[in-house]
């Protein structure tokens, strides 16, 4: 069948727009955006010879450019990460150094993820109505102070505060990235490149907690968050002077807040947009029942010590970004997204059931291998699951790319923060907790993909009244 996605003429004008020529000619764009930062730049066979050597010159720096700005939105979708699992490892020590429960230094985490959360409800419109650099500049801006002043708070309730505005500036760099990706790319190429930004992301987590360990080794938890702002102004600044404005001003809303309730409104009155956002909430919910509780589970259930933790945490991100990689690179345009979906969600289930099983000790005392061992799959199969929702969901827009991004980082977020108390729920010294809310959240993400989206009929239309891009499941048929 005639494959849609990133051939279509608007793609090219978008991308034109923003000032980042990716190079795609008016057949093969799915290639020529493949988001893998080599394959940009490509025609058809002998154009570029024949253009001579300043064609070639002008298509190796079309390449560098594209790769800059998968550098720079990798970076912005990374600082979830930064921002937590570089923190991970001191939460017992921030416990006791704060004289405060494990429960309600689990809280630091879940503020700063509600204030990501709202504030990419917040921001996505914005983005929609005032371009892309504006807004993602002044969030920044708030993240770095925000962060700065962490490293100072005297009590665990001041800590919670500063982690939610934190968290709200920080939103900005989250919703931002996803919806430039959708102003630049479509279709199979949108896929790619989410793929990608995942390998690149991925880094963050497998880098972070080792990071946080070496940090810990040296000064204390106020340290972490002193390297935090380093971070923040660095990327900042990368920002400020490489990334161009991809939402040209013909493109921008220019109703208040009253349009931007009613396109949220119109998005989410699309039953399979909102299955697919569900679908992911839900998966995100089980990724951190994980990143909240890991560190307890790891360190004074089994004994390990932060080092051990940070390496255990790294090798479950290095899992999850080779799947992510296997899926760009290989599923991607071969496999419907819909069915691959699938089975990271069933992966997911069996992962879940496993640790439950072994936390409830049906198989005895089996020590930390056996658990380490189905948290690795478990995390590994959100290389599959995160972000072929995400593509899933923004392939049922062409317009209004803020708001949809907000509304599918908002419920992700929200439902992730709601996850983050409930593993602690039991006390420190149990790993049941952890298990249950991961089964019942894969569970629930698995009933909203096949009551809502329905993969195996065909959806009409696009969530903001438009025709659609390509087919939902990724195949080229027509939606």
């Amino acid at each position: 069948m005639r494959e849609q996605g990133a051939s279509t003429p608007g793609v090219d004008r978008r991308a034109s727009a923003s000032g980042v020529d990716h190079g795609t000619s008016a057949c093969g764009a799915d290639h020529g955006t493949s988001a893998s930062g080599a394959d940009q730049g490509t025609s058809a066979p002998g154009v570029e010879q024949a253009a001579g050597p300043r064609a070639a010159a002008e298509s190796r720096g079309a390449r560098r450019a594209g790769l800059l700005v998968t550098l720079v939105l990798g970076g912005l979708t990374a600082t979830p990460p930064l921002a937590m699992d570089m923190y991970l490892p001191s939460l017992p020590e921030v416990t006791r150094t704060l004289h405060a429960p494990a429960a309600t230094v689990q809280l630091t985490l879940t503020a700063c993820l509600a204030g990501m959360a709202l504030g990419q409800l917040v921001v996505g419109p914005m983005s929609d109505r005032w371009g892309r650099r504006r807004p993602l500049l002044t969030g920044l801006a708030v993240y770095v102070v925000a962060t700065a002043l962490c490293a100072f708070a005297p009590t665990v309730e001041l800590l919670v505060a500063l982690r939610l505005v934190q968290g709200l500036a920080g939103a900005a760099g989250i919703v931002i990235a996803r919806a430039v990706v959708r102003d630049l790319y479509d279709g199979m190429s949108m896929a790619r490149f989410f793929s990608t930004l995942m390998l690149i992301s991925g880094v963050a987590p497998v880098v972070a907690p080792l990071i946080g360990g070496q940090i810990l080794k040296v000064t204390d938890w106020r340290g972490v968050f002193a390297v935090l702002t380093v971070v923040g102004v660095l990327l900042g600044g990368v920002v400020w002077a490489r990334l161009p404005e991809t939402l040209p001003p013909a493109d921008r809303h220019r109703g208040g807040v009253g349009e931007a309730l009613r396109s949220m409104r119109r998005l989410l009155a699309d039953r399979p947009f909102t299955g697919y956002l569900l679908t992911g909430g839900f998966t995100f919910a089980a990724l951190f029942a994980y990143i909240s509780a890991s560190p307890y589970v790891i360190q004074e259930i089994y004994g390990a010590s932060p080092q051990t933790f940070s390496l255990l945490f790294g090798l479950n991100s290095v899992g999850l970004v080779a799947v992510g990689q296997l899926n760009g690179k290989v599923l991607v345009g071969r496999v419907s997204l819909d069915r691959v979906l699938a089975a990271g969600l069933t992966v997911v289930i069996c992962a879940a059931t496993a640790l439950l099983l072994m936390s409830a000790g049906v198989f005895g005392d089996v020590g930390l291998a056996p658990v380490a061992t189905a948290l690795f799959v478990l995390m590994s199969a959100m290389g599959i699951a995160l972000p072929n929702t995400q593509t899933l969901a923004l392939m049922r827009t062409r317009h209004s790319a803020g708001s949809a991004s907000a509304l599918l980082g908002t419920s992700s977020f929200l439902i992730g923060a709601v996850a983050s108390p409930l593993v602690g729920i039991a006390g420190e010294h149990t790993a049941v907790p952890m298990a249950v809310v991961q089964l019942t959240a894969a569970l629930v993400a698995s009933a909203c993909f096949v009551g809502m989206c329905r993969p195996w009929s065909r959806h009409a239309g696009t969530a903001d009244g438009h025709l659609p891009a390509r087919a939902h499941n990724g195949v080229g048929e027509e939606s």
